[in-house]
């Protein structure tokens, strides 16, 4: 009855921190990931001045590309190094601690960017992006964690997927905004990249009325006082003491309050396969290839024979495309579980990117194809943002504890970065070397996620933190048991076989080499 007492609570304070906590951090992430495709020629034809200004002798067409891809990854590598530092971040100064106090990275980085061109520095963009990299690092973990903490277990899929939906309309603001109407002049590119300060001086501005993570007050600073009237603040008319004892027991179950390192999170074995498989969902995440679709929209678009001045109206479209799955994703969660839409998602994105291999092969006989690889390139999308864009972030908060949340986030949120860095640097390669079928390797590992979390991870919906951590021991259990049984079999076997002294021999050679 104590669960049903707090069912369905969705109060204004937590749809209100849910939307500045993704408003003004999430949908940098989006929005920084897409600024950078319309004013690349601007940007460019910058750089070469300034180097004809200051050497006298303009850029070669090869360091002039390698500069630009610079601009664009540098922003991989300055989220790689948010990731690592999150877990020092939360545990000393809390989860929204965090969030507003890494506000300034986000006006450092647009001053930078915008005054880089009165300046004449090139530097100012590079090193503007790596800053606005640190911050997006930062909040694609700090901002689920903190969702997933202060929501009622029955709302926590829905909060949590809403940094999602503000990373697709983060996207989309820069792809409406780069159109040449708006920002997508060439005078208007320093304003176009550093117009990301405008929603985190509102987030800056509000956030910090709200209280901190209950859990983290409780279970990390052991206040009581501070934790219930955080409760009150997050919650309607319900007991919150059901919550607390909750909290209580999760805080006497831990064999330390101190928050574990990442050494001690891989050497811990009671968590081995929840760090496996936060470990499969991140990388699955990245190298479904979705960075390669985005990557690659408009040539699809203009290979299936729609004008090249409608192309950025096209591509916006599939912006919507992303928000209207998000949304769906997000509406759906608490309904359907996580397991279908993670499910559902990489199907879908695995079936679609087989699709674009064939209908790369044949478009040159069947012209029809070439419509049906705009389609397949739709259905990528919107599979990727129904689930698997927001889902394992959300995940990596549910499967652990408290003294091991921080950590698990700095493992997800580096191999995060690192397979999407990984993705952008060898996919030119790959589709060099294997043409057309270089979708098909992203259309196994889709699959192979897909497979992966059918069969290994449990449905986490409406249960606790401690619940869920019990259904991974029950099932870590059971896997012991059933490796047991079957060497106690084979033992059988041996001694009905052939005596005492063969069984002694397999007993030995078993126990070695059973870990």
């Amino acid at each position: 009855m104590e669960a049903e007492g707090y069912r369905t609570q969705l109060t204004w304070s937590l749809l209100a921190v849910a939307f500045l906590t993704s408003f003004g951090s999430s949908m940098l992430y989006g929005y920084n990931l897409a600024v950078v495709n319309s004013p690349a020629v601007y940007i460019k034809d910058f750089y070469n001045k300034t180097a004809l200004g200051r050497n006298g002798t303009a850029l070669s067409g090869e360091t002039l590309t390698l500069m630009y891809s610079l601009t664009v990854s540098v922003f991989a590598i300055g989220g790689l190094l948010g990731s690592l530092i999150v877990g020092m971040l939360v545990t000393r100064f809390g989860r929204k601690g965090t969030v507003v106090k890494t506000t300034v990275l986000v006006f450092i980085a647009g001053s930078l960017m915008g005054f880089s061109r009165v300046c004449g520095s090139p530097e100012m963009v590079i090193f503007g992006r790596f800053i606005t990299g640190i911050h997006s690092g930062i909040s694609l973990s700090v901002v689920p964690m903190y969702l997933g903490e202060i929501a009622p277990k029955n709302l926590r899929g829905f909060l949590g997927l809403v940094p999602s939906i503000f990373i697709g309309t983060g996207v989309f603001s820069a792809q409406i905004l780069g159109l040449h109407q708006l920002l997508g002049k060439e005078e208007h590119w320093p304003l176009f990249l550093s117009v990301v300060v405008v929603p985190t001086f509102i987030q800056l501005m509000l956030l910090p009325w709200f209280p901190e993570s209950p859990r983290y007050l409780l279970i990390e600073k052991h206040n009581v006082h501070a934790t219930i009237t955080a409760l009150k603040w997050y919650r309607a008319k319900c007991n919150i003491q059901a919550e607390i004892e909750e909290m209580q027991d999760e805080q006497r179950s831990l064999s330390s309050v101190e928050t574990l390192s990442v050494w001690k999170l891989l050497q811990d074995d009671t968590v081995r396969w929840q760090v496996l498989s936060v470990v499969i969902i991140n990388i699955g995440m990245q190298l479904s290839g979705i960075d390669a679709i985005w990557f690659y929209t408009n040539d699809i678009f203009e290979n299936a024979g729609i004008p090249a001045p409608e192309i950025q109206y096209t591509t916006a479209g599939t912006g919507i495309i992303e928000i209207i799955a998000g949304l769906i994703g997000c509406f759906t969660i608490e309904k359907l579980g996580r397991r279908p839409l993670m499910i559902g998602g990489f199907a879908m994105m695995g079936l679609c990117s087989a699709g674009i291999t064939l209908a790369l092969i044949l478009q040159a006989q069947l012209s029809f194809m070439r419509y049906v690889s705009v389609c397949c390139v739709v259905g990528i999308i919107g599979g990727f943002c129904i689930g698997p864009a927001g889902v394992p972030f959300l995940i990596t908060a549910e499967l652990f504890k408290q003294s091991h949340r921080p950590a698990a986030y700095i493992v997800g949120g580096s191999l995060n970065w690192l397979s999407n860095f990984t993705v952008g640097f060898v996919f030119p390669f790959l589709q060099m070397s294997a043409g057309s079928y270089c979708y098909l390797v992203f259309a196994t590992i889709c699959v192979s996620v897909a497979i992966y979390v059918y069969i290994m991870i449990p449905e986490t919906k409406n249960k606790t933190f401690m619940e869920i951590s019990q259904m991974f021991s029950k099932k870590e259990a059971v896997l012991e048991t059933q490796s047991l049984t079957h060497v106690d079999q084979l033992k059988l076997k041996k001694m009905n076989g052939y005596g005492g002294v063969e069984h002694a021999s397999l007993e030995f050679n078993s126990s070695s080499s059973v870990p």
